[in-house]
């Protein structure tokens, strides 16, 4: 029996979302962004064959109309293009649509604003942590913060706060002074309140280090708003097949209809999918997450640093797939856009490869998010609940 490998290569949009001028970085609208054209156009050494050879030049052509030397615009091979309907351009709002259910609700964002938090959500995270206030409050990046407000926070013990143009309340912590289960009970403690709120994660971001040199570890938490459904996982688990999550999937659900996580940075991540394509059961799902190209090329705008994840994703996926057994199919594609050469930090609003290797499927064309669900399910021969 075959088994499906979903991976998810977060923020690697290939432009032409028809809905992109309803989508902002400050005031600037996300018409025209583009992920993988504009690295390509940037000259960064971008390469990648294994991919191309998927359909990745040409996904992009049918996706925005560019083409670009290095990929090609005309394949053979089973690829599209998707395109989200859910009303963000978020990591729950693309994983939800792709694992078959698009969000039914506008998520809550806070103001870009100083204070960013109303008074009432920074007494009941400062009451819940045992502090006297909060620091931070406020839009940030999360390694800018730390250089910021690091010191002070080790100083007073107050947890940093902060947002960003996503549905997230962050809140770091250092996890010697602060304690690093005394930050993730924290979360834990105001997440019901800020998910009434539809906010769509709490994050934990813990840190390490001494002043000037402060580094967010590994330990992050993400506590998600409990999906209003079935998803993908759980249409498998009714099929008595076992699901597998590799990276931040498992957080990204809430662990519904998942049976094992296996996390770490993408180096990592990418040795656990491959233990997972040498030894996942027959009919079994695999869902895998790489964030880096997100956290620490696109939101830093570093076209030269995402085409060298890139290239490296392009090589070790490439060896994953040689290594599929006969019948398995893999599905590669992303859950929104972050264009390292646009205007801000956010993500921005783009159509996603979907791109097929192992079982071929024929052309998919223009498809939607959730067409990527059922892509899957039909593979695995198991119904959407």
């Amino acid at each position: 029996m075959g088994r499906a490998f979903l991976v998810v290569m977060d923020s690697f949009g290939i432009g032409g979302a028809p809905d992109a001028d309803t989508f902002f970085n400050g005031d600037v609208p996300d018409t025209g962004a583009n992920t993988l054209g504009h690295i390509a156009q940037a000259d960064v050494g971008l390469s990648l064959p294994v991919m191309d050879g998927l359909g990745l030049g040409a996904a992009l052509k049918l996706a925005s109309g560019l083409e670009v030397a290095g990929l090609s615009a005309v394949s053979e091979a089973s690829f599209g293009a998707a395109t989200e309907v859910s009303r963000g351009k978020d990591t729950p709002s693309g994983h939800w649509e792709l694992a078959g259910l698009p969000v039914p609700w506008d998520w809550h964002y806070f103001p870009d604003a100083r204070p960013a938090f109303s008074p009432e959500v920074s007494a009941a995270v400062a009451r819940a942590a045992g502090t006297q206030g909060i620091l931070g409050d406020c839009h940030a990046s999360g390694t800018a913060i730390l250089a910021d407000l690091g010191q002070a926070h080790v100083e007073t013990g107050w947890p940093i706060c902060y947002t960003s143009a996503d549905s997230v309340f962050q809140i770091a912590a250092h996890e010697e002074t602060f304690g690093l289960e005394r930050l993730l009970a924290l979360c834990a403690d105001v997440a019901p309140m800020l998910h009434e709120m539809r906010v769509g994660r709490v994050i934990a971001r813990p840190f390490l280090g001494q002043a000037g040199a402060f580094e967010r570890t590994a330990n992050r938490r993400d506590y998600a708003i409990k999906l209003p459904g079935p998803v993908l996982m759980d249409w498998a688990q009714d099929a008595g097949r076992h699901v597998y999550a590799v990276g931040k999937i498992g957080d990204i659900f809430s662990m519904q209809g998942i049976d094992e996580v296996r996390k770490g940075p993408d180096a990592r991540l990418m040795e656990h999918l491959g233990n997972l394509v040498d030894s996942a059961v027959d009919g079994s799902l695999t869902f895998a997450n790489f964030v880096e190209f997100d956290s620490l090329f696109g939101h830093r705008r570093d076209a030269a640093g995402y085409a060298g994840h890139l290239n490296w994703f392009d090589q070790e996926i490439g060896r994953l797939i040689a290594r599929l057994r006969p019948g398995d199919m893999m599905v590669i594609t992303a859950d929104h856009g972050n264009d390292p050469t646009w205007v801000g930090t956010d993500h921005t609003r783009e159509r996603v490869p979907v791109l097929v290797a192992g079982t071929q499927t024929g052309p998919l064309g223009q498809i939607g998010f959730r067409d990527v669900a059922r892509l899957v399910a039909d593979h695995l021969g198991v119904m959407p609940g």
